[in-house]
């Protein structure tokens, strides 16, 4: 449960939440497929972490002093097998609710899901580990903002709405924005082991600035839409996140190191709460 670190799972739902919103505004919400695509999102989240725990230890980049939650390989509580039959453990079950996904939506999702469990263990895993090279933030955005919103509305409409593809740009980044949140709490640490993750290239001014760009282009976002009748304005509901999400920028802003970890939460519980009343902005303007 420690190494599943599940203060990061509610962010995992955001898209699935989006995803469900529109598919149900446009009359083709079905339980059985948003209950599997949520239950995959959770899991792929869980796998992710689990590889980033064993493959960091393997790699050293846990050596030094850790700003952020215990990692239980690193912390010698499981050993680097044990975490690993617990990583393909989950990857299985999020394949098997694949297997039915597959039989609702067609074999299109296969592919979806294998690049998500591949791309998840590539971050820190394999010959050319993604978040060693800057590349994170690009795959956490496809995979946890576009393919969870879209994908959520695929498996249960069979196609996609041009509303799943916009909004899959602000969850998207509201989740890369917890990455963000991450790389600059360990920043020296990263560096140190030769880390490049777009925080050591940008360095931690400019980590703050693709912070509140990524946070406010979430929110600007929303009436763009809505004013060129893409979005109904109810779904500016999503807008009532916005204290939450100041608050947490304000941390982000003003500390450094392991007060990062308030941030790191908080980021999180903003992508929810904005995604959780997205979805009842789409309600009330069915009802209306």
């Amino acid at each position: 449960m420690l190494a599943s670190r599940p203060k990061t799972l509610p962010a995992a739902a955001a898209g699935v939440v989006t995803g469900t919103a529109l598919a149900l505004h446009d009359g083709f919400f079905r339980f059985g497929p948003a209950l599997a695509a949520l239950l995959v999102a959770i899991l792929l989240q869980i796998g992710s972490n689990l590889a980033n725990d064993v493959y960091d230890y393997e790699r050293g980049a846990d050596a030094g002093e850790r700003h952020g939650p215990m990692r239980v390989t690193q912390s010698q509580l499981l050993t680097p097998q044990q975490v690993k039959v617990g990583m393909w453990v989950v990857f299985g079950l999020s394949g098997l609710l694949g297997l039915y996904l597959t039989f609702v939506a067609g074999w299109v999702v296969i592919l979806i899901g294998l690049a998500a469990i591949l791309s998840a263990i590539a971050y820190t895993g394999g010959p050319f580990p993604l978040g060693y090279f800057g590349l994170g933030d690009l795959f956490v955005f496809i995979f946890f903002g576009v393919a969870a919103v879209t994908g959520t509305y695929f498996v249960q409409a069979e196609t996609i709405s041009a509303q799943a593809w916009w909004m899959s740009l602000p969850i998207g980044w509201l989740i890369v924005d917890i990455l963000v949140v991450n790389n600059l709490r360990d920043i020296g640490a990263d560096r140190e082991v030769g880390k490049h993750t777009l925080a050591v290239r940008f360095g931690e001014q400019g980590t703050r600035i693709q912070y509140v760009i990524l946070l406010a282009a979430s929110y600007l976002l929303l009436p763009i839409l809505a004013l060129f009748d893409i979005l109904p304005w109810t779904s500016l509901l999503a807008w009532l996140s916005v204290p939450l999400g100041w608050r947490t920028w304000q941390i982000v802003r003003k500390q450094a190191g392991r007060p990062l970890n308030a941030a790191l939460a908080g980021t999180g519980q903003t992508t929810l709460l904005y995604s959780l009343l997205f979805f009842v902005g789409i309600l009330l303007d069915m009802s209306l």
